[in-house]
């Protein structure tokens, strides 16, 4: 049974905070959040300003699932990863 996109969105947050408070993850979690963001992106109840946000969401994880460093990725980008947040907490 497929998420409804107000489960997607906290998944997405979940997985996001925690690579910011823990500074660490997956290429699983990075692949889990592209998978999130691409229903996301072509959902209808989306708020169309959080859509710039997801695609920087969408570029990190793909960037993060590629990259030979994984912890280094997410560390350079632990300030993005907590607006990322905040900004889907004020559009949703």
């Amino acid at each position: 049974m497929p998420l409804d996109s107000h489960y997607q969105l906290q998944l997405l947050k979940d997985i996001l905070s925690n690579h910011q408070t823990d500074c660490c993850g997956s290429v699983s979690e990075c692949e889990q959040v592209e998978r999130l963001v691409k229903s996301l992106m072509v959902n209808a109840d989306i708020n169309e300003n959080m859509k710039p946000v997801l695609q920087e969401i969408y570029q990190y994880s793909q960037n993060g699932a590629g990259s030979p460093d994984l912890g280094a990725h997410i560390t350079s980008h632990k300030q993005n990863l907590s607006q990322w947040v905040t900004d889907m907490d004020q559009f949703s």
